[in-house]
């Protein structure tokens, strides 16, 4: 029993579920593309008042619809408490000169990837077909950015916190970019109305005293997310409104720093509660979203994978050296030009966010296919991260006595 609780927490500290569930996606497609779609399209509830419509007319919640748009909503309201905190007084982006250069960088880490797509797109003549995928590229898998950053340069190097800082910032921009421009249907705006509803609930509660993250999400959060669908825009967004009014102790400290779970506010036990549970949504979200069969390879995926592993860190390292050098803002001590490419390197892993917006760029299909095969292909970016550490010589720091030192 201690062996398998060891293998849990190693799983869940390292979004590993996230991997295996994608894994077993890919091949199960692969052996068994017939009996993956039944898994796919298994209905869950047969009339709903909100759910998928069916080829018949109907209308049905199936396992798809409940993992991307229902449970994924939890997924995107913890990236949304992270940028939260770090707008608040003592948060990460709140002071202006220590945030300019990863906010200007991840611009450039934006951009970079969207204009090769799209100039890619069109050179191959598809541009038409094909440039909805844009924001594909444009992603940035934290959790794995992280991992790889703090094996490349160590825990203690100025580097982890600037890809942090610049991967909230990332992530603020895509929720942007996936509700302006990935609408699920034609948008009606009157439905907005029920999440300012949720927001003033919500505000109430805090008014009461409530602490428990539930009332908020069983009741505002219900009503906001349910507001998101109507009105369609993407509903996996529906709790991002409610995230500011939960009540918050204003805690100062890095992104994803799981030790100030500690802390006895609402939003703080909402993320520390919320933890496991995301990791496991998120290996149903790599099964059910990572099983494309490998003949689905196309020019998208050579897009996404040029996006990602090109445009990203070239992206990254100009706007970055504009941002320090020509606008003065600076750079971290420790962090150079070749520093920077490398941090670049590494937000090239798309991964989770990237097969998500494929999947509401375009519907299913081969280009939806062969676009997830550039998402789930952009895990290269870690090697690649690897490989430019070593050939520009960017050093490892161990521990607090090479700091010192470097």
């Amino acid at each position: 029993m201690d062996v398998l609780k060891r293998a849990l927490n190693f799983m869940f500290s390292n979004s590993l579920f996230l991997i295996f569930g994608a894994a077993a996606g890919l091949v199960w497609a692969n052996l068994d593309k017939v009996g993956y779609g039944h898994l796919l399209h298994l209905k869950l509830l047969a009339n709903p008042i909100l759910g998928v419509a069916l080829p018949e007319g109907g209308y049905a919640i199936d396992v798809h619809y409940l993992v991307n748009e229902i449970l994924m909503a939890f997924f995107f309201a913890i990236a949304g408490k992270e940028v939260w905190e770090a707008t608040l007084p003592g948060g990460s982006l709140n002071d202006p000169r220590r945030a300019a250069t990863p906010l200007i960088s991840a611009i450039g880490g934006m951009a970079g990837p969207a204009l090769l797509y799209l100039a890619g797109a069109y050179l191959v003549g598809q541009g038409a077909e094909l440039g909805k995928g844009w924001a594909i590229p444009c992603a940035t898998d934290i959790a794995f950015g992280y991992m790889v950053v703090r094996l490349v340069f160590g825990p203690t190097h100025p580097a982890v916190p600037f890809l942090l800082l610049l991967a909230i910032a990332d992530d603020a921009m895509g929720l942007m970019i996936l509700a302006i421009f990935y609408p699920q249907g034609e948008v009606v705006l009157a439905w907005m109305l029920l999440p300012v509803g949720a927001v003033g609930i919500g505000l109430l509660f805090r008014r009461l005293g409530l602490s428990s993250a539930w009332w908020y999400m069983l009741i505002p959060g219900a009503l906001s997310w349910f507001g998101f669908a109507k009105s369609g825009l993407h509903p996996a967004l529906g709790l991002l409104p409610v995230i500011p009014i939960l009540p918050h102790a204003h805690v100062a400290g890095k992104a994803f720093e799981w030790a100030k779970l500690g802390v006895e506010d609402t939003l703080n036990r909402f993320e520390h509660g919320m933890k496991k549970p995301v990791e496991i949504i998120l290996g149903l979200f790599g099964l059910l979203n990572a099983g494309v069969v490998f003949s689905a390879v196309g020019a998208p995926t050579y897009l996404v994978l040029v996006g990602l592993l090109v445009g990203k860190p070239l992206g990254i390292w100009l706007f970055g050296m504009i941002s320090g050098k020509t606008f003065g803002f600076g750079m971290p001590e420790g962090i150079g030009s070749k520093e920077l490419f490398v941090v670049g390197c590494a937000a090239g892993i798309g991964f989770t966010v990237a097969l998500f917006v494929a999947t509401v760029a375009f519907p299913a299909g081969p280009i939806q296919d062969a676009a997830k095969m550039g998402a789930l292909a952009s895990f290269a970016a870690a090697i690649l991260t690897v490989v430019a550490a070593r050939v520009m010589g960017v050093k490892k720091w161990e521990g607090e006595a090479a700091k010192a030192t470097h």
